[in-house]
């Protein structure tokens, strides 16, 4: 099941990609967001979507950094039950 919405440009929204990534692969992160989707502030369409009354748990994973430092980056899921 994709969502198809495009803006007046005839453009798919930042909102509408991430949606369909969410339901396709079931989670998403910063870096796969920016590197799959073009979308630079996840947390903001996270926001959007549980706004528009989508259920998307946060997660918090512990990665290291190109320097090996210790970072945590938000790793989120969708509840496929609630769409």
């Amino acid at each position: 099941m994709y969502i198809i919405e495009l803006n007046k440009g005839g453009v798919m929204s930042q909102k509408t990609r991430l949606l369909n990534w969410l339901i396709e692969y079931g989670e998403i992160d910063p870096l796969t967001a920016w590197q799959q989707l073009g979308i630079y502030r996840l947390g903001a369409r996270i926001h959007d979507l549980k706004r528009d009354g989508y259920r998307i748990e946060t997660d918090k994973l512990k990665i290291k950094n190109r320097w090996n430092e210790s970072c945590t980056v938000a790793n989120y899921k969708i509840n496929l039950g609630a769409i």
